[in-house]
């Protein structure tokens, strides 16, 4: 255990699923100005005292939030007072990620299908027809030691094909579970999750999930989709920083997360 672990991190550590926090829009905003603040360093530091398991960043090629120079940073740091921790490093392998792969040798490296000025991240790889460009890049992360996640929609099919490339876990895109909260498709959308993850158990990949995951609709989802062995959040977490601290929302998050492992409730 870390010696710098928050107290209350221990009980929800127990957790059968990892917090990773992306830490995208720290950056985003200190983007705004040449002041240095908010510090990224600092928002990293802060909720893996709390008790977060891994940090996420997303470095797309036109440094709108995490820079080039974040990454680095992020990894010495990591590698320095935190070596327990995944580093977890998110982006287009056929942009600038594998650049930061090579040189930072993170723990995971999350393959998303973004276009270079993409909004956010809105869909996932379509198998068959992405495994030519993505097998020689897995088999280089692997070289390097790292172990690769490919970003998918919730399609059950589909995980037979990522584990014949080589990938070693998928993350489930559930921007469509959170858009589906509190409507009649709510339950169906749900299924169709944890009907991926179990395809995905069944083929032999770790499983997961992210995008738009929040305080109120993420016990559910880990109540229902077995084996998630890692969310990574960051918008809604991020936001609710502001009001809360990173700190005590790093510490919500994770309630959370161990509610999940109980009985539901009514």
């Amino acid at each position: 255990m870390n010696p710098l672990m928050a107290p209350e991190a221990v009980y929800v550590g127990h957790a059968t699923t990892a917090l990773s926090v992306n830490i995208n829009k720290v950056a985003l905003l200190r983007n705004t100005r040449h002041l240095g603040i908010p510090s990224v360093l600092r928002a990293a530091e802060q909720v893996l005292q709390a008790g977060a398991q891994g940090i996420t960043v997303h470095p797309r090629p036109d440094e709108r939030h995490i820079r080039g120079t974040d990454v680095h940073e992020l990894a010495a740091m990591l590698k320095r007072d935190w070596p327990a921790v995944e580093y977890n490093i998110e982006g287009n392998p056929l942009h600038n990620l594998m650049e930061f792969v090579r040189m930072v040798r993170p723990h995971q490296a999350t393959f998303v299908p973004d276009t270079v000025g993409q909004f956010t991240s809105d869909h996932g790889w379509v198998l068959p027809a992405d495994a030519a460009v993505l097998k020689p890049l897995i088999d280089e992360c692997h070289a390097l030691g790292v172990r690769v996640s490919l970003f998918m929609d919730p399609l059950p099919e589909a995980m037979a094909l990522v584990r014949e490339l080589g990938a070693d876990r998928v993350e489930l895109y559930t921007e469509t579970y959170a858009s589906a909260m509190g409507t009649p498709d709510e339950q169906a959308v749900r299924a169709q999750f944890a009907a991926t993850a179990r395809a995905a158990l069944a083929a032999g990949l770790g499983v997961n999930a992210g995008h738009d995951l929040n305080r109120e609709n993420l016990t559910p989802f880990l109540r229902e989709v077995p084996g998630v062995a890692e969310v990574s959040i960051g918008h809604a977490l991020i936001a609710d920083a502001l009001e809360m601290g990173y700190a005590q929302t790093t510490r919500e998050y994770l309630r959370c997360i161990h509610a999940a492992q109980g009985p539901a409730t009514a």
